[in-house]
């Protein structure tokens, strides 16, 4: 026996530490390896290099309200009106997206306070099936906006969606037109509409409901777009200048109001709805 094993024989069994898994968070962009709580802290923002990660509503709820907020019902809505299949069943989907996310769709609504300014906020989650745009993010932004005109106080709606969700087609689509005549209601009863654009946010959310708002907000570097760059470079045949669909690129060409990093978002929303929203009587 080698005295290595000697040594070994005689010292005391010391049971190997378990880590926890969650305990570090890297990040995405830099590959920075960050304490989780440190991550949670920076409002899910990596210290290093400032990217801004995919976050869910409830977690956005609790960074932008202050405390007290309430959780809307969302709607209730066919669940597969078309009863699509490609790979999976879309009921499968459903289900698997919503044991993932703990929700019942991707986008949830609540009204509260910001810094003591009421307001109903809005948030879409791309962790439910790509945040996509089918009949109950459709329900669920029009209830938002009801929600708003009822309490007389702005509906603020933070978007992050690959688009359209092709297992209800038509459908689908229409849901643009619907949350469409929403705004319109809500500029009828002159409250404020605020879009804050989040990464990604792209295909018929952006053609809709996220470029129609009274001051339109982005994230750092979000990806804001319509179509992606590779169709587009193949359709017009030319290079896409550096930048181009991030945030500040859309800053720089007017489709932007702002630019506002997470921690002062709040700080931020509550002066705009300081600023436009009406007077209580």
């Amino acid at each position: 026996m080698s005295w290595l094993n000697r040594v070994r024989n005689a010292l005391p069994f010391i049971a190997k530490r378990e880590t926890p898994d969650n305990l570090w968070h890297k990040c995405g962009s830099c590959g920075q390896l960050i304490f989780a709580r440190e991550w949670e802290e920076n409002l899910n923002v990596c210290p290093k290099c400032g990217r801004h990660d995919r976050i869910g509503a409830r977690t956005r709820f609790r960074q932008v309200f202050d405390e007290g907020y309430t959780l809307l019902p969302n709607p209730k809505v066919a669940e597969d009106p078309l009863k699509f299949r490609d790979s999976k069943r879309y009921a499968d989907r459903l289900k698997q997206a919503r044991a993932d996310t703990q929700e019942p769709d991707a986008l949830l609504n609540a009204r509260g306070t910001i810094d003591g300014e009421r307001a109903v906020v809005g948030v879409q989650d791309f962790g439910f099936m790509g945040g996509s745009m089918g009949l109950g993010v459709g329900a669920a932004f029009v209830a938002g906006a009801q929600a708003a005109i009822a309490d007389k106080c702005p509906y603020i709606i933070f978007t992050a969606a690959g688009g359209a969700r092709m297992q209800e087609g038509i459908l689908s689509l229409m849901q643009m037109p619907k949350t469409t005549v929403a705004i319109a209601e809500l500029r009828e009863a002159g409250l404020p509409y605020i879009v804050v654009l989040t990464d990604p946010t792209t295909g018929g959310v952006t053609a809709s409901y996220a470029m129609l708002g009274d001051v339109q907000i982005a994230e750092p570097n979000a990806l804001i777009g319509f179509a992606g760059q590779r169709v587009i470079e193949s359709t017009i045949r030319e290079k896409l200048p550096e930048g181009f669909q991030r945030a500040e690129y859309l800053l720089d060409h007017g489709m932007l109001d702002m630019v506002v990093v997470r921690k002062d978002m709040k700080a931020t929303l509550a002066r705009l709805i300081a600023y436009l929203a009406p007077v209580p009587a």
